[in-house]
């Protein structure tokens, strides 16, 4: 029997991220981003769905991730965007034929050495410019130094020029992302003098859906791909409707109990009822990923309705108001993502918990996702 923590459950869709990729456009031009253990949602069983569906490529962030792949069997071009940390990760880069960014000349350098003292020593890059997010990437004033650098280093193949859009998703920003595009271009047209096989990839969920962000992009979705949509909340908002959550929360009731007028319940007495009612205990808390800044704020699906969350949330419980459903027993579970709601009613979703938190969904996936155990099914699983 393998220990866990809590009876919460991680409910993964794997039909959904299916349907999902396929509508982001053909494999050949996605490469889906399945970084941090696939946001949350697994990244062997991601990785495996998406073979299955046809994918060519995977954006992973570490080399670890990228091994694993590789002993899973996964043949793909697999792209790490964290690049490689030091020479036994270049090495290990170049024996399981990865695709590790390149950033700098540091890395560059460090990369050619591993190349130069091993054989064959081919290693295979995706050179990483920075076009206006100032984070990771060679300037735009690098491009002739880094092809100077790059003749001397036969060794170092591009395989794929990448970089990545600050503000995609914000419409107002159309005219930096535009920017953004144009440095881009100039940067490929650079690097394509030298290399004119080399590969290009740009666009990230909000490109792939709102707009391409160059001809012949490979789009690298990754909040899309888990049913988010990027322009919510904006004008573009219609572009990204279709797209479904694969993942879905629920822990059940371990207990019920009543509460007179003027009994509090739970940390630092902040709900305290004004009548009689009737309580639910769940075993899910912020251990769980449920942000104790969610306490008498959140809304839970249970029996397909909605209910109020009340009272701090703990680590590992939260209380729910069960005074209208004197239906519901012991043992039955509340949804705190996902789940099956009644006609007139909306399941909660991560994008409602973020806005709650003043947030964005990733980070509410990568937690919930992390900290439960989790399941994976297709459509006929008991949501």
């Amino acid at each position: 029997m393998s220990c866990t923590f809590s009876p919460s459950i991680c409910h993964i869709n794997l039909d959904a991220l299916e349907r999902n990729f396929k509508r982001l456009g053909e494999p050949s031009s996605l490469m889906p981003v399945i970084k941090s253990d696939a946001y949350g949602h697994g990244l062997m069983q991601v990785a495996a769905t998406l073979d299955r569906a046809g994918a060519v490529s995977f954006a992973v962030g570490t080399v670890s991730e990228g091994v694993a792949l590789r002993k899973a069997g996964l043949a793909q071009q697999i792209v790490l965007l964290i690049g490689c940390m030091d020479k036994e990760e270049w090495l290990l880069a170049m024996q399981h034929k990865l695709t590790p960014v390149i950033g700098s000349f540091d890395d560059l350098a460090l990369a050619a050495q591993v190349c130069a003292e091993n054989e064959p020593g081919i290693l295979n890059a995706a050179i990483k410019c920075d076009t206006g997010m100032s984070r990771l990437g060679f300037n735009l004033d690098d491009k002739s130094q880094l092809l100077e650098h790059l003749r001397k280093t036969p060794k170092i193949k591009p395989a794929l020029l990448v970089s990545h859009l600050a503000c995609a998703d914000m419409p107002e920003e159309d005219g930096f992302t535009k920017r953004q595009i144009e440095n881009y271009e100039k940067f490929y047209a650079a690097v394509c003098s030298l290399y004119p096989e080399t590969s290009h990839s740009l666009g990230n969920s909000a490109a792939t859906l709102g707009h391409h962000a160059t001809s012949n992009d490979i789009s690298r979705p990754g909040l899309a791909l888990y049913g988010g949509n990027p322009f919510y909340g904006t004008r573009l908002e219609k572009y990204g409707h279709n797209q479904e959550w694969v993942m879905s929360l629920s822990s059940p009731i371990i207990h019920i109990r009543e509460l007179k007028a003027g009994q509090s319940i739970s940390y630092g007495r902040i709900f305290t009822a004004q009548r009689a009612m009737r309580i639910g205990i769940v075993a899910c808390g912020y251990a769980n990923g449920v942000n104790r800044q969610l306490s008498n704020r959140m809304k839970v699906l249970v029996g397909g309705r909605l209910a109020s969350q009340l009272g701090r949330i703990c680590m590992g419980m939260f209380m729910v108001d069960l005074s209208q459903f004197p239906e519901i027993k012991t043992g039955e579970r509340v949804w705190i993502l996902g789940g099956k709601p009644d006609p007139g009613q909306t399941a909660p979703d991560a994008q409602q918990i973020a806005q709650m938190l003043g947030t964005i969904p990733y980070e509410v996936l990568c937690h919930m996702g992390s900290l439960n155990q989790r399941i994976y099914g297709n459509d006929t699983l008991a949501y």
